[in-house]
């Protein structure tokens, strides 16, 4: 047998199996570390996923914030508008402060005539006013339409059915009671209500309650069509 013949493939056969063991155990420990590297990797991009969740949840924080912010700025800009209009309409008041003494003053005289000659009028259960018999048939002649419901204070222009559960709550229930409640009276009666019915104006409220609880639709509605200042 020939010993040098078999010594030249031998040590390469020894050295080939050597080498692929060698780089087997490279191959797993690179791959090991490289493993090691993306559980790293992973755990960085979790954290700065959370962290971004944090500020987009603290940003919306921020946002919604601004929106309610904005809600109550254009809350306030609708209160000054309102407001200045009514500051605008002020010297129509002031000019018509004689026509509204008059109608008192018709009403007034009116109310004596009915007390005098009229023997159905019954009395309210509010002092100062006598009202007279509801007659359904002669407010709807007058309002056509618009069903009138007796001693409903929305008639009154200006009072709407939150204004007049208000005024229930504080036992004013019929066109004679608010008839012959003072301006000052209606006037805590809306402050009690908050802030949005403050800026209502009652000055001439009792005036048109008395001429429905006298049974006055014709210059009642007249009246009504000629003015606005029950409206705020």
């Amino acid at each position: 047998m020939d010993f040098s013949n078999i010594a030249c493939w031998i040590w390469p056969l020894i050295a080939g199996v050597i080498c692929g063991i060698l780089g087997y155990y490279l191959r797993k420990w690179t791959s090991k570390e490289n493993e090691q590297q993306i559980t790293v990797d992973t755990h960085d991009y979790k954290a700065d996923l959370e962290d971004c969740k944090r500020k987009t949840a603290s940003l919306q924080a921020d946002l919604d914030a601004c929106t309610r912010k904005t809600a109550s700025l254009e809350a306030d800009l609708a209160s000054s508008e309102s407001q200045l209009n009514l500051a605008k309409k002020a010297p129509l008041a002031a000019t018509s402060t004689a026509s509204i003494a008059s109608s008192f003053a018709a009403g007034a005289a009116t109310s004596e005539t009915v007390i005098q000659n009229t023997n159905t009028s019954v009395p309210s259960p509010s002092i100062g006013i006598i009202g007279v018999p509801f007659d359904a048939a002669a407010a709807k002649g007058v309002y056509g339409k618009k069903r009138i419901k007796e001693d409903d204070l929305t008639i009154v222009e200006g009072i709407g059915p939150k204004i007049s559960e208000l005024f229930h709550n504080h036992d004013i229930k019929t066109w004679a009671a608010l008839a012959s409640t003072s301006v000052e009276k209606c006037q805590e009666v809306l402050n009690s209500g908050g802030k949005r019915f403050e800026i209502h104006r009652p000055g001439t409220w009792p005036m048109q309650a008395e001429m429905a609880a006298l049974g006055k639709w014709a210059e009642l509605k007249k009246w009504q069509d000629e003015h606005d200042y029950g409206k705020a």
